[in-house]
């Protein structure tokens, strides 16, 4: 079934609760990959949605393993991936205590991260589930899903699945909302747009939009890339404190595809006192903003193309391209400021990374840094667990995220704490022969940690670490590693690596700035 549903690779581990589940999986054609730990496994299949635009399945085994990949199920909730987790489960759980992987409550611990978690308790249930799983990741916003199967399940026989139901492609035009958005915009002196991750898919659209309506741009670190090229876009410094004073100027903000959350903006306002239209999918999310005086529940993509056959828009030429320039290269210079030697490093990796490298990183400072000053020319293109926030993710987001894109570039950011957490999928990565570019920064310690507690006048504690030798873990793996000594060799052992016969580890501190 779910390889007539397009499903062809799999994340997971078996086990001897959910070993049916892998029964016929090479006869169907569906490739397996075996991960180290269910976390690993959870965030490569997260690592896999986000770079092929499909669902991202794991299957794991009763009790610890659902606990296992809460955490990777949390973050795809926070960042609208859809994964679809599938576990075994006890058939029975009040009458008999002390059962092997039991659990109080397996299927509310699954609702806990996922919009929903069900047991399905026969052949026929699971069917339906899985549709229902699918049909909801291409109809709404697209957050995990859990099914569990009871063993005595798993182990039965079972009627064929049905067929694939036809699906009619329907586009339902917001027309009332575009002509909405489009008066507007022509009514405003001063416009400016907040771009979220909602609105990746209709980026080249919205570029035009703001263009053609002299509008400036900011993105969210999820959005980054939506408006690369236009001469009024600020980039990705929306969380820069004297942001709120470009939003002050405005007349009109448009935010589309973004909570405009904690994590997007560090303050509790945006700045702007003017009228401000939201746009997302998800109509939890609109009216939650201070001044939002007109919501529209609507898929930006479809938006953004009615939008522009609507037409008429022209720019009032309020914002000037200078004052922009400037506010940026303000704002890059803090950044550099406040963590000091990351921001040539990644001037200096944005010259040898291939245009299309779709790039993973985790909670680091290496990553904090380059969501800022890291313009992307292509949107969708850099993952990052945003909301949930979660320490070992790359690694393993990165491997599923290589395997759905075989050929195509991708690299690894991770630092030298958070890549611990996950560090036995490079396992994973050496069986697979990845051209995976692993770049670690280890700066020894929790720096993010230690710098936090300094700022709030508490003596460092507990953020100084003893590491392994990277190097020469990484070369007990299997795979490649290189430690260079200077910002040109970190450059020229990444681009070496997307060459490789297999992953390579490059090992990089702050010393190759000094």
């Amino acid at each position: 079934m779910l390889k007539s549903r397009g499903v062809d690779t799999i994340f997971g581990i078996p086990g001897v609760h959910n070993q049916e589940m892998y029964r016929g999986i090479e006869e169907a054609g569906i490739t397996h990959v075996l991960a180290r730990h269910e976390q690993g496994a959870g965030f490569m299949a997260d690592g896999y949605a986000r770079a092929s635009g499909k669902p991202g399945v794991a299957y794991i085994i009763t009790g610890p393993g659902l606990c296992n990949i809460m955490t990777p199920l949390g973050q795809a909730y926070s960042d609208s991936v859809p994964v679809l987790a599938i576990s075994s489960c006890l058939d029975e759980t009040a009458r008999r205590r002390g059962q092997l992987h039991q659990m109080l409550d397996q299927e509310a611990a699954g609702a806990c991260v996922c919009e929903w978690s069900l047991e399905a308790r026969d052949a026929e249930s699971a069917y339906v589930l899985i549709d229902r799983a699918l049909t909801e990741f291409g109809t709404g916003r697209k957050r995990p899903r859990h099914i569990q199967v009871p063993i005595r399940a798993l182990q039965g026989t079972a009627d064929a699945p049905p067929a694939k139901a036809p699906c009619v492609q329907t586009e339902t035009q917001p027309i009332d909302a575009a002509e909405r958005i489009v008066a507007a915009l022509k009514a405003s002196e001063q416009p400016i747009f907040v771009f979220g991750g909602g609105a990746v898919p209709g980026a080249q659209d919205w570029k035009a939009v703001v263009e053609q309506a002299g509008a400036a741009s900011f993105t969210t670190y999820a959005g980054r890339g939506i408006a690369s090229g236009h001469a009024l876009d600020y980039g990705a410094y929306l969380a820069r404190p004297d942001s709120v004073k470009e939003f002050a100027k405005a007349d009109l903000v448009i935010a589309v595809g973004t909570e405009l959350s904690e994590i997007d903006l560090w303050r509790d306002e945006l700045g702007h006192s003017s009228q401000m239209i939201r746009v997302d999918i998800d109509p939890k999310e609109l009216r939650n903003a201070p001044g939002t005086e007109l919501a529209f529940q609507a898929d930006a993509a479809s938006l953004a193309r009615a939008i522009l056959s609507i037409g008429g828009l022209e720019p009032k030429g309020k914002w000037r391209e200078a004052d922009v320039a400037a506010a940026k290269a303000r704002w890059r210079a803090e950044t550099d400021a406040e963590r000091p030697g990351i921001v040539p490093i990644c001037d200096a990796l944005r010259e040898v990374v291939p245009a299309d490298t779709m790039i993973y990183s985790d909670m680091t400072q290496f990553a904090y840094t380059a969501k800022e000053v890291w313009p992307m020319e292509r949107a969708g293109h850099w993952h990052h667990p945003f909301g949930f926030g979660t320490l070992g993710y790359a690694l393993p987001a990165a491997i599923g995220g290589a395997v759905a894109r075989p050929g195509k570039p991708t690299l690894c950011i991770a630092g030298d704490y958070g890549f611990q957490y996950t560090i036995q999928e490079l396992a994973t990565a050496v069986e697979l022969k990845l051209p995976l570019p692993i770049l670690l920064w280890d700066n020894g310690k929790l720096k993010e940690i230690e710098d936090s507690m300094i700022r709030a006048q508490i003596a460092p504690n507990a953020v100084d670490q003893q590491n392994p030798d990277f190097v020469a873990l990484a070369k007990a793996y299997g795979m490649h590693a290189e430690a260079p000594d200077s910002i040109e060799g970190v450059a020229q052992a990444v681009a070496k690596a997307f060459e490789a016969d297999g992953p390579t580890l490059v090992y990089v501190t702050p010393a190759v700035s000094a």
